[in-house]
C-alpha cells in the first residue's frame, strides 16, 4: 500500500514539476526583443520549428546529433576522457537500472520472458549497472574535491545530487546483501513455491542453501555432510534452480553479505530486509519527485537543447525562437564548470571576490534573477558587475557540452541589466576628473601597498618584475590591437598604446597608466597577449589596472553590499546610459 501510494505521489509531483519547468521555456523574457512577444507566439514558433525539422531533410541531422551528442556524448569526449567516462557511467548506469530493474515487470519481462531478478545474467548485470553509477559519482566527487576551481564552484545542489544517487545505489546494494543471508525470505520462498512442511525435505534444502547461497539460519544446519547436501540439491534442482542463480554472481552485494554474516541472525530477527526495502524505494521515489526541481532535470533539458541548437540553419532566427532558446538554455546547464575553466576573464575573479564573473555561476545567478528568486538588490549588483566584466569572446559557447549559446545569453542579460540601471564600470570611472587621477597617483599603492595585497592576495601582475621583464617594446601588441586600428588619432583618443603601458609598468609607473583611455577602451580580445613573442600577459595586466582603479573609486560595490548598490550611486558620478 505504501509502495503504491508513494509511487503515484512521486509520479504526480514529477509530471507537475516537468510541466512547470517546461512552460517557462515559453514564458521567461530575456532581452528587450522579447518584451512584446506573447506566449501564444512563442508556442507557435516552437511547434512550427519542430514540425519543419521533422518533415525536412534536417531530420537526418537530428538523428546524427542524437547519436553523437546525446547517446555517445562525443562532444564531452573531445574535451576530457575522464569527464566522458563519468557521464557515460552515470547516464547509462542509471538508465539501464531503471529499464532492467525498476521497470522489470512492465518492461524487462516483455523483452525477456524468462527474466527473474535472481537469475543470471540479470543478477550480474544489476550489480554492473550499480557499479557504473557509483564509479561515475565517485569520479564526479574526486573532480570536485581535487580541482580548486571546481571546488570553488560546487554548490549544495551538486552535493545533494551525488547524495541522492549514492543513497539509491548503496541502499539497493545493502538490500540485496541482506536478502542473500535472510532466513525469512528463504521461508517465504518455500511457502510460496515448495508448499512443504516435511523436515526430512526442508532440512537438506536449508543445508544446501546455507552452503551454496549463503543463507544464515537461526538454528545451525549441517553443511558438512555430503549426503545431506546431495539430497538438498535434488530438492533445489526440482523447485528452485529455474529462478535462482548462485549469489556469488552479485559481485558487489555478495562480498557485503559475507561481511555481515556475524550479525545476520540479528538482522533476520528485526527484518532488516524490510527496513532497507522501504529506504530503497522511498529514496528512489524521492529522487523521481525531485527530478524537475533539481540538477536531474538536465537529463531532459540538455538533450532537447542539443537537438535544437544542433539543428540550426543559416536562416534568420525569429525573436520568438531566440527567446525560447535562451529560456531553455537556463535549464540545460549541468553546472559542469567547463565554461568557467576556459573563460578568458576568469583570472579577474581572483582579484574581485565576485563568483558571478565565472560563466557557470553567472548563468545560475541570471537564472535566479529572471525567475525573481532571491531578488535582492545587492545580488543584482553582483550579477551586473560579473556580467559587464565579460568580453563576449564566445569561448564559453564553443566549449559548452550542453550546446548552450552562452554568448547570446550574456548579450541579452547585459541589455536587461542596463535597462534596470546597471552599467559598465568604465562608463563612470572614465568620467573622473584629472585631479582625482593625480590624487590616486599620489597614493602610490597600485600594487605594492599593504592594502592592495590584503584586498587582492591571489594575483597581482603589476608588481612583479618578471611580468614585464621580457617586453622588448617591439610594438606587436599595438600593431595587432583592433582598438588602436580603429582610432584615427591613437595618441589623443587612447592616451597610451599597449606597449607604452607595458613600458610604464616596467618603469614602476603603474599609477600613471591607470587613467589611460587604452586601459578602459580595451575590448579584451587577447590579440595582444596571444601574439606577444615574449609571452607578456598584456590583456591580463590591462584588466588588473582596470579593476585596481575600479576598487579605489567604488570599493563598497562588492565588499559592503549592505550599504548601496551600483544603481544607487550619487548623481554626480552616475554614468550615462550605455548605447
Amino acid at each position: 500500500m505504501i509502495f503504491t501510494i508513494s509511487l503515484y505521489l512521486a509520479l504526480g509531483i514529477c509530471v507537475a514539476g516537468i510541466l512547470f519547468r517546461t512552460q517557462r521555456w515559453v514564458t521567461l523574457r530575456i532581452g528587450p526583443e522579447t518584451d512584446t512577444l506573447t506566449v501564444g507566439a512563442r508556442i507557435t514558433a516552437a511547434t512550427g520549428q519542430t514540425i519543419r525539422a521533422l518533415v525536412s531533410r534536417r531530420v537526418f541531422k537530428l538523428i546524427g546529433i542524437f547519436i553523437t551528442d546525446v547517446l555517445l556524448q562525443l562532444n564531452i569526449l573531445h574535451q576530457s576522457f575522464w569527464r566522458w567516462i563519468m557521464h557515460i557511467c552515470l547516464f547509462y548506469g542509471m538508465i539501464l537500472l531503471i529499464l532492467m530493474h525498476a521497470l522489470d515487470d512492465p518492461l524487462t519481462r516483455t523483452f525477456f520472458p524468462d527474466y527473474e531478478s535472481t537469475l543470471n545474467p540479470f543478477l550480474w548485470l544489476r550489480d554492473l549497472f550499480g557499479l557504473m553509477v557509483l564509479a561515475g559519482a565517485g569520479i564526479a566527487m574526486i573532480r570536485r574535491v581535487a580541482g580548486h576551481r571546481l571546488r570553488q564552484m560546487t554548490r549544495a545542489m551538486d552535493t545533494f545530487t551525488l547524495f541522492f544517487i549514492g543513497m539509491v545505489i548503496v541502499s539497493g546494494m545493502m538490500l540485496e546483501a541482506v536478502q542473500i543471508v535472510s532466513e525469512p525470505i528463504f521461508n517465504e520462498m518455500v511457502d510460496e513455491y515448495l508448499d512443504e512442511d516435511d523436515e526430512e525435505i526442508l532440512a537438506p534444502l536449508r543445508a544446501y542453501w546455507a552452503s551454496q547461497y549463503g543463507v544464515v539460519f537461526e538454528n545451525p544446519v549441517d553443511t558438512d555432510d555430503p549426503a545431506v547436501l546431495a539430497e538438498g540439491y535434488e530438492t533445489h534442482d526440482e523447485y528452485c534452480i529455474s529462478c535462482h542463480s548462485r549469489p556469488v554472481s552479485a559481485f558487489m552485494s555478495y562480498p557485503v553479505a559475507r561481511f555481515i554474516r556475524p550479525v545476520a541472525r540479528r538482522f533476520n530477527r528485526i527484518r532488516m530486509d524490510t527496513w532497507l526495502w522501504y529506504i530503497h524505494f522511498l529514496s528512489a521515489f524521492a529522487a523521481l519527485a525531485w527530478l524537475p526541481f533539481g540538477k536531474f532535470f538536465h537529463l531532459i533539458a540538455t538533450p532537447v537543447n542539443l537537438l535544437i541548437c544542433g539543428s540550426r540553419t543559416t536562416d534568420t532566427v525569429s525573436p520568438a525562437q531566440l527567446a525560447n532558446r535562451r529560456a531553455l538554455g537556463l535549464d540545460a546547464c549541468t553546472h559542469c564548470g567547463i565554461c568557467s575553466l576556459h573563460c578568458k576573464v576568469a583570472p579577474i575573479q581572483l582579484l574581485i571576490d565576485n563568483i558571478t564573473i565565472l560563466p557557470s555561476e553567472k548563468l545560475a545567478g541570471f537564472a535566479r534573477h529572471v525567475r525573481h528568486r532571491h531578488g535582492s538588490e545587492a545580488e543584482a549588483a553582483l550579477l551586473a558587475e560579473g556580467s559587464f566584466i565579460c568580453t563576449d569572446c564566445g569561448r564559453c559557447t564553443e566549449v559548452c557540452p550542453s550546446g548552450i549559446d552562452l554568448k547570446d545569453i550574456w548579450q541579452a542579460s547585459k541589455q536587461d541589466l542596463r535597462r534596470q540601471g546597471f552599467t559598465e564600470a568604465h562608463h563612470w570611472i572614465m568620467k573622473k576628473p584629472a585631479h582625482e587621477w593625480a590624487h590616486l597617483a599620489s597614493e602610490r599603492s597600485v600594487a605594492s601597498g599593504p592594502s592592495f595585497k590584503k584586498t587582492f592576495p591571489a594575483i597581482h601582475l603589476t608588481d612583479r618584475p618578471e611580468t614585464f621583464r621580457g617586453c622588448i617594446q617591439c610594438t606587436i601588441c599595438t600593431t595587432v590591437c583592433p582598438v588602436v586600428e580603429a582610432a584615427d588619432d591613437p595618441a589623443r583618443e587612447l592616451d597610451l598604446t599597449p606597449q607604452q603601458i607595458m613600458n610604464l609598468l616596467r618603469l614602476q609607473m603603474a599609477d600613471d597608466a591607470l587613467g589611460a583611455r587604452m586601459v578602459w577602451n580595451c575590448v579584451t580580445c587577447y590579440m595582444c597577449q596571444e601574439h606577444c613573442p615574449q609571452g607578456v600577459r598584456v590583456a591580463d595586466v590591462l584588466y588588473e589596472l582596470r579593476n585596481i582603479a575600479y576598487r579605489r573609486f567604488y570599493p563598497d560595490t562588492v565588499h559592503h553590499l549592505d550599504s548601496q548598490s551600483i544603481s544607487h550611486r550619487p548623481k554626480e558620478e552616475a554614468p550615462e546610459a550605455a548605447p
